[in-house]
């Protein structure tokens, strides 16, 4: 061969062998230099004795292999939390960290997020903290004095307490699960909150009623409430469904309802679901309410007008002489003349007004303090949102809209969502004992 064609040979080796390294470190290279996992947290300046953090790690390339949260406090460093994976190349991490377990103290401290990919490199190294968050630890829970509460209360009933949460960020009070916000009441310099609280008429005896206090570290502070729970008796009764109602109501209430399917079928759709939106629509409209009290003195019932069915009634349903449903009725219904005129129970400000599923035509109107009144089953309404109504003011006249049989009106009072009784709201004697004592006591200005 040649001499100058064996050098061209070689010389396509060297460059072969050259691209080949040259390759080769390029991508070790590139493989090496591959950004490691990125990580945020929610916002967090202040751990208490038991905080919960949420990290969101995303690795480059790869999956998350592993996590670990750790918390380094005057040179002394705890894991708070570890998980290994592969999680994906995204994870989000939550961690519980319970200050007191770990032994850490009131003070500054950092939280350290360690985490690595299983993405291959030349050189691996270990973990290394990818976020760190400083923060300040406080152990000290809110501070509760109770001021003032109602003495003595019954299921479907309510009653106020008042108190003070010192270094509170949220205070309220409980009845079992059932959480009513608290609002500040009287000068500033006394700290004094109020909280109106609701009994449901079917609490189940030895519930716990308190109040409530968290501060903006996550630290709680609960403290029972001296309140004597009296029994009380609720009606029941039976309602015979007709094929004339049926008739006349489904269509109104379920005009989806397939013609070729029996209207019972519709009927048992709107007393169930309905009703049950129907719930929670008042939950959710009673969750807005004025942070002061709008109303005085006590609240008033329509002239002319008997009571014909009872509030928290059990109603038994039958068709064609079986039983078909149980459901709960609540509030008052009040029969007078038709199409008579529905007045507002007290001051306040209208907060819903239209149709409302079984309840037809319905205005709610806020008292203030979680305090609600709601008029059903109207031929017609006569405000809006928004309108400031004073006592005894028209809202709209009766009528037969919704699941009514009858021309009447529905009426009910509600605390934060939650029927009660309207018999204890339109007693003054009552309103003077269990709202103006407790505010008395606790040296605030009654609500008159």
């Amino acid at each position: 061969m040649p001499r100058r064609s064996r050098a061209k040979i070689y010389l396509l080796i060297v460059l072969l062998l050259f691209l080949v390294v040259v390759g080769s470190v390029s991508y070790l290279g590139w493989r090496q230099s591959v950004p490691r996992v990125s990580a945020t947290a929610t916002p967090v300046r202040l751990l208490g004795q038991r905080t919960d953090l949420t990290f969101r790690v995303e690795a480059a390339r790869g999956n998350v292999a592993r996590a670990e949260v750790r918390v380094v406090q005057g040179g002394r460093t705890v894991v708070a939390g570890k998980q290994e994976g592969p999680f994906g190349p995204r994870a989000q991490i939550v961690v519980t960290i319970e200050s007191g377990a770990l032994g850490l103290r009131e003070g500054g401290a950092v939280i350290e997020l360690w985490s690595r990919d299983d993405f291959w490199r030349p050189l691996r190294f270990d973990d290394r903290a990818v976020l760190t968050l400083p923060v300040t630890i406080d152990l000290t829970p809110p501070r509760l004095e109770l001021l003032g509460a109602t003495q003595y209360v019954s299921p479907g009933g309510a009653g106020l307490v008042a108190f003070r949460a010192e270094g509170a960020a949220h205070a309220e009070a409980r009845a079992g699960t059932l959480a009513f916000p608290s609002f500040p009441l009287g000068p500033p310099e006394r700290g004094a909150r109020v909280a109106l609280i609701a009994l449901p008429w079917d609490l189940q005896p030895g519930t716990p009623l308190g109040i409530a206090a968290r501060d903006e570290a996550g630290n709680v502070a609960t403290r029972g409430l001296p309140v004597e729970v009296r029994p009380r008796r609720f009606p029941h009764e039976t309602i015979e469904v007709r094929d004339a109602f049926l008739q006349a109501k489904v269509p109104e209430l379920l005009p989806q309802h397939p013609p070729s399917r029996p209207l019972i079928e519709g009927f048992l759709v709107i007393n169930r679901e309905q009703r049950r939106q129907a719930e929670e629509a008042k939950r959710r409209i009673g969750s807005t309410t004025a942070e002061a009290p709008l109303w005085e003195g006590a609240f008033l019932q329509p002239r002319n007008t008997k009571v014909f069915a009872n509030f928290a009634e059990t109603r038994t349903y039958f068709y064609q002489g079986r039983e078909i449903d149980t459901q709960v009725h609540f509030g008052y219904d009040l029969a007078s003349t038709r199409q008579s005129a529905v007045p507002a129970a007290n001051k306040g400000a209208v907060v819903f007004a239209g149709p409302l599923t079984i309840y037809g035509n319905t205005v709610i109107v806020d008292h203030g303090l979680g305090l609600q009144t709601l008029y059903a089953h109207l031929s017609h309404i006569d405000v809006k949102v928004g309108d400031q109504v004073d006592r005894g003011q028209e809202l709209g006249r009766t009528g037969t809209t919704g699941l009514a049989i009858g021309d009447h009106l529905h009426y009910e009072v509600l605390v934060h969502g939650v029927s009660v009784t309207p018999l204890e709201w339109w007693d003054a004697k009552w309103i003077r004992d269990h709202i103006g004592k407790p505010l008395r006591a606790a040296g605030l200005p009654e609500i008159r």
